[in-house]
């Protein structure tokens, strides 16, 4: 029991002491031994901090080299932007003042297109009145068949022949001028037949007549009324002399009649005119916009 305690009981810091101190080397041997160390140490980390040194001013030695070169790489693409920049510069402001330029010449070109277009339309509406008053003498027969060697002669006879028959009575001499108009192509055999009177007021009579003389025979104008002995029940129509113009609005204004806008559609002296009603103020046609208005309006 003894023995036992006395290996379980624990060693003071005394004894502790004296334990360690029976293998420590002589106080003289260690001082000189530590001294040595701190030297080589010293020595070392002087060395290493030299090559560290040394490594860290080539590493800025290559990085100053390469950053210079890089440096003078971008400072000539730099100057090379620059150049590109003022040449862009320099285009766009010379695109500028152009687009100005031209922005210029096509305010001044739509102007004169205006301009144009108006004095196209006076002229054209004076060519139009002159040839209107070209053919305010003459009226048309339509439908009429073309006979064999048709002449001029054959011609003056079916209108003499007409107009005994409708109550008029011409003579060969109130008849400046008749010819049938060429077709759009040569086997048209029933052109209008246009017949050149001496004066306005007997084109005027001639027309007024035929229109009396349907309606007191209540039958429509055919050609047995200019002598034919065949097609005799082919109907003929009387119509004034209108101009390419007239009759295209002729034609515009006769659908207004159709589609029950207006009631009314004649022609006189080659111009158009329409009537809502009876009582309605006639509206003579210009132009067919003027039409189109027309036929919104209602």
């Amino acid at each position: 029991m003894g023995s036992q305690q006395q290996l379980n009981k624990s060693a003071s810091d005394t004894d502790v002491n004296l334990a360690g101190s029976e293998n420590i080397t002589p106080t003289n041997y260690v001082f000189r031994r530590m001294k040595r160390s701190r030297v080589d140490m010293d020595d070392s980390l002087t060395e290493q901090l030299n090559e560290f040194k040394e490594e860290m001013r080539k590493m800025m030695t290559l990085f100053t080299s390469n950053h210079g070169s890089e440096m003078m790489k971008i400072t000539s693409t730099l100057k090379e932007i620059q150049q590109s920049n003022c040449n862009i510069e320099n285009s766009i402001a010379f695109l500028t003042a152009q687009n100005e330029e031209y922005k210029q010449k096509i305010i001044q070109l739509e102007n004169q297109a205006r301009e144009d277009k108006k004095n196209i339309a006076i002229l054209e509406n004076k060519i139009e009145e002159m040839q209107i008053g070209s053919r305010k003498t003459n009226f048309v027969i339509k439908n009429v068949p073309k006979i064999n060697n048709e002449t001029k002669e054959d011609l003056i006879a079916m209108t003499l022949y007409l107009s005994q028959v409708i109550g008029c009575n011409l003579n060969r001499y109130d008849i400046k001028d008749i010819y049938r108009v060429r077709g759009r192509n040569k086997e048209q055999q029933r052109s209008p037949i246009v017949v050149e009177t001496g004066s306005t007021l007997l084109k005027a009579e001639i027309m007024k007549t035929a229109k009396t003389f349907k309606i007191k025979q209540k039958t429509q104008l055919c050609c047995k009324h200019l002598g034919f002995k065949t097609q005799e029940d082919d109907p003929i129509f009387l119509s004034e002399h209108l101009t390419t113009k007239g009759s295209r609005l002729h034609f515009l204004a006769r659908d207004l009649v159709k589609s029950g806008s207006y009631k009314y559609c004649w022609t006189s002296y080659g111009n158009v005119y329409v009537k809502k009603e009876e009582q309605a103020p006639t509206i003579i046609i210009k132009s067919e916009e003027q039409v189109h208005k027309l036929t919104l309006a209602k």
